[in-house]
């Protein structure tokens, strides 16, 4: 499938068109060229409905309700579904063509987060902590040497990829990790745990983040890639979650754990920018999940609704029916609408708004939570069986207000944000 997509990106791609520039301010602008693959065009919105149907034949096929039911209950990630994913091209769209990427950008990407999601919540957590949190981190940050030791493998889905940032002591307030990057000969070493890594206990990469002087604070934190072969890495234990359940947590430790100086990523005492930057997107990327979990509890509610019978007519009939589906399904329309039009502004602009990173997942996670409630409350008695999916829907869908920043960060963020537009005015 990846060679057929690539294919009919290159008959539809449209002759490049010359856009007026935009003043914006400079916290806010940032050169596309430096965050998309090489040769990249944005999608168009035939290129998108043709990935999204690609996507949605990948889901039915190979991510049935069977099988997300059955990840969520065994809490086991399906390890074949990896090789699945990178034969599909899915876990490489944000990257260059050279090492096996689709180079299609993030609206794509964010299009793939959906449906995964939609098909199950937890397999599609995984898939973005795999493509997003790590190759697109290669992808953006990485050496040409770097590059193409790792991202072929990541992409084919060979081998899997993590990114480790958060301490058990150290979840919102990253930059008070302990893990500490002592330098060497040859390199650096690790000390140090991380918590809550998605992928972690299956990883073959990750991202690491941690403390190279840390007297400095923020500026004395380096972004590392390292192998989990390496001696003195092990995964402590394997979480066991309320929701996201399949896609395997982990508690990291690091023991003296050599990293050779060609693995740091980006420039030493510069993870930082790193982090920050690659957060945004992150935010963004993720931001799309919550949409799937959305249609899904639609899925879920309205042939329910239209089905169930009582007092001798569809309950669908009932106003007060109609009223709540009439707010899931305007919830989730316009929490996409904001999505896809961050992920526009990247593609097509080159512009990436912290704000709008952190608005669109901070709206999308709190809508979600509502639906998977009102999906659950609109099947009475059987919502509240496991014979159903919804409680797994709310129990996936609660994990986006607090992965990727809590709520309440993400409104610091967007405050944040604010003040350093009107001090620069």
């Amino acid at each position: 499938m990846a060679a057929s997509l690539r294919t009919f990106r290159a008959l539809a791609r449209p002759a490049r068109q010359v856009r007026l520039a935009v003043s914006l301010p400079t916290a806010q602008q940032r050169l596309h060229s430096s965050k998309h693959p090489k040769g990249f065009e944005p999608p168009t919105s035939e290129d998108l409905d043709e990935l999204r149907e690609r996507v949605q034949e990948f889901t039915r096929r190979e991510i049935p309700e069977e099988v997300a039911a059955h990840t969520d209950k065994s809490n086991a990630f399906p390890n074949d579904m990896w090789q699945k994913l990178g034969d599909a091209g899915f876990l490489g769209i944000t990257a260059d063509e050279d090492v096996g990427g689709l180079a299609m950008g993030y609206q794509a990407h964010c299009v793939v987060m959906e449906e995964l999601s939609r098909a199950s919540g937890s397999i599609a957590l995984s898939y973005a902590a795999h493509s997003q949190l790590c190759v697109n981190q290669i992808q953006l940050n990485g050496s040409p040497e770097q590059k193409q030791k790792y991202l072929p493998g990541l992409i084919a889905g060979t081998s899997v990829g993590a990114l480790a940032m958060s301490e058990s002591g150290s979840g919102s307030d990253v930059v008070s990790m302990r893990t500490t990057a002592r330098a060497v000969d040859g390199g650096y070493v690790l000390n140090g745990s991380k918590m809550w890594i998605t992928n972690g206990p299956d990883a073959h990469v990750i991202v690491v983040y941690a403390k190279t002087e840390p007297e400095k604070g923020s500026k004395g934190i380096t972004a590392f890639l390292v192998d989990t072969n390496t001696e003195g890495f092990s995964c402590a234990r394997k979480l066991d979650k309320m929701g996201m359940r399949g896609s395997n947590t982990g508690e990291l430790m690091f023991d003296s754990v050599f990293v050779p100086t060609e693995n740091v990523l980006g420039k030493v005492n510069g993870g930082v920018r790193v982090l920050m930057e690659g957060l945004d997107l992150e935010r963004l990327v993720l931001s799309a999940g919550p949409l799937g979990i959305m249609q899904a509890a639609l899925d879920v509610a309205l042939p329910f609704s239209h089905q169930r019978r009582q007092f001798g007519m569809p309950i669908a009939h009932n106003q007060l029916i109609q009223g709540r589906l009439a707010d899931m399904y305007t919830k989730m329309q316009a929490s996409r609408s904001y999505t896809y039009a961050t992920a526009k502004a990247v593609d097509e602009r080159g512009v990436i708004r912290t704000q709008d990173c952190a608005g669109a997942i901070l709206y999308a996670a709190e809508r979600a939570t509502e639906c998977s409630l009102d999906c659950i409350q609109l099947l009475g008695g059987m919502g509240y069986v496991e014979e159903m999916p919804a409680s797994r829907l709310l129990r996936d869908a609660k994990l986006y207000e607090i992965g990727a920043g809590t709520s309440e960060i993400r409104r610091m963020v967007i405050g944040r944000a604010f003040n350093k537009e009107y001090a620069n005015a």
